[in-house]
């Protein structure tokens, strides 16, 4: 299992509307999280200075643009992100857009796509799908890795099976987290400690230290579930358990 730290494990979600008020939760949460999610919404007012600006206080950033369009377009795209040094990027698509991806990605690492995580079943059926969630995403998951992609963005639901059948040479990251049962538009989601222990990498958490009381009590609490399903797993894998 690769050396993450802590700090690392928790990417949160900058789904926010303007470079002032993402700059507040980036100092708010600094002792805790090093690690931060810059999407639409955050990077259509801040562009690549919100991204520069975040990477200047020694903390990484994830640019969740989920590309989808003509590969040339998406290879170019791409490239533009890998001149700023960012750590993860997601495309979204089929095989030629993910291999143009690949191609121009330099140090970033790509992560596909594979069924978001505001989608069930039925939703995929109105889009044409005639498949299980868990089907579809373990054929766009080994597609994805086959073509060079680095990762993948999963739901939590999926990693236990994408762990087995992928190995540990591919990076997953799971959205939709919550470390309880919350009422929102997500809905395939697992806790922090039951993505740990099932072999995620990294999460991503917004909402539920955003809308908080406390954020830093909660970005805290999300840290220690980690921690205790980074044991879990340690344990679980750990021959002389055997």
């Amino acid at each position: 299992m690769e050396t993450i730290p802590l700090s690392e494990r928790l990417i949160f979600a900058l789904d926010l509307p303007s470079p002032e008020d993402a700059k507040g939760w980036v100092e708010r949460l600094k002792d805790q999280v090093r690690f931060f999610k810059v999407g639409f919404e955050l990077f259509l007012a801040g562009g690549f200075p919100m991204v520069e600006w975040i990477q200047a206080r020694d903390a990484k950033v994830f640019l969740d643009l989920k590309f989808f369009d003509v590969p040339a377009t998406v290879q170019r795209a791409v490239a533009q992100v890998a001149r700023h040094g960012v750590t993860f990027t997601t495309v979204h698509g089929n095989d030629r857009i993910l291999e143009a991806a690949v191609r121009a990605k330099g140090s970033v690492k790509i992560l596909a796509v594979t069924a978001l995580t505001s989608l069930d079943e039925g939703d995929l059926k109105d889009l044409g799908f005639q498949c299980s969630v868990e089907d579809l995403v373990l054929s766009r998951a080994r597609r994805a890795m086959a073509l060079g992609c680095d990762g993948l963005i999963s739901s939590g639901l999926e990693v236990p099976r994408l762990r087995r059948e992928l190995g540990s040479g591919s990076i997953l990251v799971a959205p939709g987290i919550r470390p309880m049962a919350n009422v929102d538009d997500q809905k395939r989601t697992v806790t922090p400690r039951q993505a740990f222990a099932s072999g995620a990498d990294h999460i991503v958490v917004g909402r539920p230290i955003r809308d908080a009381a406390d954020p830093e009590a909660a970005a805290q609490k999300i840290l220690d579930e980690i921690a205790e399903g980074l044991r879990q797993r340690s344990q679980a894998t750990d021959p002389k358990n055997s």
